[in-house]
């Protein structure tokens, strides 16, 4: 599936950050993420630009 769905634990794994910042940076608006019934989860997409995103930023 090209546009996979990942959950907060996926995404903090994924990024090697704790699920607590994960969930900060989502609820801050920093970490692309979206909300369905009170849990939040993330397009592998959006996640992958946002990496790239942060690398321009330096």
């Amino acid at each position: 599936m090209a546009d996979e769905i990942l959950t907060l634990k996926e995404v903090a794994d994924y990024l090697k950050l704790a699920e607590k910042t994960a969930y900060r940076l989502a609820a801050e608006g920093k970490l692309p993420g979206f909300k369905v019934g009170g849990s939040w989860r993330f397009k592998r997409e959006d996640v992958l630009h946002w990496i790239e995103e942060q690398k321009k930023k330096g």
